[in-house]
């Protein structure tokens, strides 16, 4: 019978990547603790590596941009208003014969 393939979390993969830098333990040992190859740890360990700088670079942008986004969604729903506020004084008139300055 085959075994079921296990699906880890990031999260998990970040607690055992980050046990591996601390070296307290050896592979073997966290392989071990963790039923996990040790191939797979020092893997995890080497995508920790890399993409750790990634992480502090991008911040900046990732929030400047979402800024953007939410900037032009706010300037979207202001123009939909003035429209709809136009609209209104414009019916108001017709109907009830308000002035509006």
């Amino acid at each position: 019978m085959r075994k079921e393939r296990r699906t880890l979390s990031g999260a998990f993969k970040a607690k055992v990547a980050l046990e591996a830098l601390q070296e307290k333990k050896t592979i073997a040992q966290l392989a071990i603790e963790y039923e996990v190859q040790a191939n797979q740890i020092c893997a995890w360990k080497k995508q920790l590596l890399e993409s750790s700088s990634k992480i502090f670079e991008q911040t900046k942008t990732v929030v400047d941009g979402s800024a953007e986004k939410e900037k032009d969604e706010l300037y979207k729903q202001i123009g939909k208003l003035q429209v709809q506020n136009e609209w209104l004084k414009k019916k108001s008139e017709q109907y009830l014969g308000l002035k509006f300055s």
